[in-house]
């Protein structure tokens, strides 16, 4: 059996029967069998809108070797060392999962709820407008995640072991195989509910254990070694302790600070959701209200703002939703979401910018006053109209400072309020987010008839802990931060691959 790549062109269109004629065409083959290795969108050419593709043909009348493909090797012994992990999203679970396969008796602590409990306390706040700590947009079962995008792309070009392995189990776990090869590929929070819920009765079929509900609440530590943690339902005992605490745990954070652990201020980015109707985002980018074969026409833009910071589309949400994505009580804080068909009628995608706490707050700033500054803003939106509406205003009015009759229809389940958002953001952050709009207008037909929606500030972690290169904590022995909670990662695919190679440093 002989291997060998080809790219093609094919339209959005296609079925299998035309694939497989395409190929053997290209390849000057009858009989074979193939992979695909990489698909994505060309839409530079609006009359020619088509996917690029490129495919792994494997025949007896080719030549050549197997393709190797970089995979985890995961070292399988029985150990006695327990491991407690605190946090279930990405991060916290796969690197509870490599910890199990690799023998460790692990058991993951999660201060919020199991996946279809979570759903139903997400749906009652939504209804009712009272917040439940436990079940959120942000804490519970698969972490944040678990209700966004489920995007699954990373800038990390090293971590093709790690990723192979993440992609793997959540195939098996029920992910379309899709996600091995797109370009920009996605989950969709409805595939994501199922995902979790299959990768945590995995691990406990391993012999994992996991505790939900369970809030950690002190740390014992004695000479440079947790010894074990304290929680509202007792204490748990192990020889290594994993936090994986999200970017929106300030009470975690807070709870390590005061007990030794460094953190100091890193940058980040603050910002607005925008919001259109997805229509004019597909017309604009493909020239037609639709395409065949093609869920919805994504963006990402970006542009210079006032002093050269850098003001960007983030987590862009095709056919999707907004989602009110506070973590605590009182606060106002907005987040993109979608289904994995991406069907929705809005497209949504934060706008932001760069955000340097040393110039924007104060010189020297330290982590603590960094999440002191980032909760009065965050509750600051909720004080706007004392509940958990979104304040908006149209993009126009953004841009012209002053409120005039707007768009009032939104995805957003909470309602909506106009409202100056360029007085409620601070002024630098502001005066950038105008200039990158009128730059936004002018890339892309339509672009202007979006609005700016609530407080976007959850785009990273605004704090970094100190580490060394293995991942324990300074000063600790058995202390590992991880995660997008660490400020060493960001998004689905970081994370989780943050907490899989720390994990396979103690395996």
């Amino acid at each position: 059996m002989g291997y060998k790549h080809i790219s093609i062109k094919i339209p959005t269109g296609y079925d299998e029967v035309f694939l497989k004629k395409k190929i053997a065409q290209k390849s000057g083959l009858k009989d074979f069998t193939y992979v695909v290795e990489s698909k994505s969108l060309d839409a530079r050419n609006k009359s020619n809108i088509h996917w690029q593709m490129r495919v792994l043909v494997k025949s007896d009348k080719l030549k050549g070797d197997d393709v190797v493909k970089s995979e985890l090797e995961i070292p399988r012994k029985k150990r006695e060392e327990r491991v407690i992990v605190v946090g279930s999203g990405p991060a916290g679970f796969f690197a509870a999962f490599v910890l199990q396969q690799a023998g460790f008796s692990t058991t993951i602590i999660e201060r919020g709820t199991e996946v279809a409990k979570r759903t139903k306390g997400i749906q009652d706040f939504e209804s009712t407008g009272i917040f439940n700590a436990q079940s959120n947009y942000a804490f519970g079962e698969g972490g944040a995640g678990t209700f966004s995008d489920g995007k699954l792309t990373s800038r990390s070009k090293r971590i093709s072991a790690e990723k192979r392995f993440i992609l793997t189990s959540y195939i098996k776990a029920g992910a379309p195989a899709e996600i091995e090869y797109m370009t920009h590929p996605h989950l969709g929070t409805d595939n994501l509910k199922l995902i979790v819920e299959n990768l945590r009765k995995q691990f406990v079929d391993l012999g994992g254990k996991v505790h939900f509900e369970t809030t950690m609440t002190g740390i014992q530590i004695k000479s440079g070694r947790v010894v074990g943690i304290e929680t509202n339902n007792g204490s748990f005992e192990a020889n290594h302790f994993f936090i994986a605490p999200g970017h929106s745990a300030y009470d975690t954070y807070r709870l390590l600070i005061n007990n030794g652990v460094g953190f100091h201020a890193k940058n980040f980015a603050i910002g607005s959701r925008m919001e259109h109707n997805q229509e004019i985002i597909n017309i604009a980018q493909w020239g037609t209200p639709s395409l065949p074969g093609v869920k919805a026409a994504e963006y990402r833009l970006t542009a210079k703002g006032k002093d050269n910071q850098q003001v960007y589309s983030f987590c862009m949400c095709p056919g999707g939703v907004i989602v009110p994505a506070t973590s605590v009580k009182e606060a106002n804080i907005v987040n993109g979401m979608s289904h994995y068909l991406r069907n929705d009628s809005f497209a949504n995608a934060a706008l932001v910018v760069s955000f340097n706490p040393e110039r924007m707050i104060k010189p020297g700033v330290s982590a603590v006053e960094t999440l002191d500054w980032m909760e009065k803003l965050e509750h600051s939106f909720f004080e706007f109209s004392n509940r958990y509406k979104a304040p908006y205003c149209s993009i126009q009015d953004f841009i012209k400072g002053k409120l005039t009759q707007s768009f009032e229809i939104s995805s957003y389940p909470m309602g909506i309020e106009q409202a100056p958002l360029w007085e409620m953001l601070p002024k630098e952050t502001a005066a950038s987010m105008r200039i990158g709009l009128k730059d936004f207008i002018r890339k892309m037909k339509g672009f202007g008839t979006g609005n700016v929606l609530g407080l976007e500030s959850k785009t990273s972690a605004p704090i970094q802990v100190d580490r060394d290169k293995d991942g324990k904590c300074i000063g600790f022995d058995n202390l590992y931060v991880i995660g997008e909670g660490s400020g060493y990662a960001g998004g689905i695919i970081s994370s989780a691959a943050d907490g899989v190679k720390i994990a396979m440093g103690i395996c």
